[in-house]
């Protein structure tokens, strides 16, 4: 599957001042999102994200591939050449001990 931006929401931050804050939902497995260019399609088609997004913006992450919901947290490393590249995601709620 591919980049939903109806998917996405900008939950806080400024732009530029401090780190813009986005929460994305996704039937994708968290290994795909984390993948460069996932969102803004690599370099063949930008779906509008290249000037919103900036180097520092945090993305949580929901993704229910095979109907298992696993969350995590992406960092923005850069945008650069027209592909927005973010870190590989650190896994979120992952152990549950009771």
């Amino acid at each position: 599957m591919a980049f939903d931006v109806d998917n996405l929401a900008l939950v806080g931050g400024v732009k530029g001042s401090t780190p813009q804050i986005w929460a994305y939902q996704t039937n994708d497995a968290i290994a795909t999102v984390d993948g460069a260019g996932y969102f803004d399609n690599g370099a063949t088609t930008n779906t509008g994200m290249r000037g919103l997004m900036v180097a520092g913006d945090l993305i949580y992450i929901v993704g229910t591939a095979d109907t298992v919901k696993t969350f995590g947290l992406l960092v923005v490393n850069s945008v650069a050449s027209g592909i927005i590249d973010v870190s590989s995601a650190t896994l979120l709620g992952t152990i549950d001990s009771d």
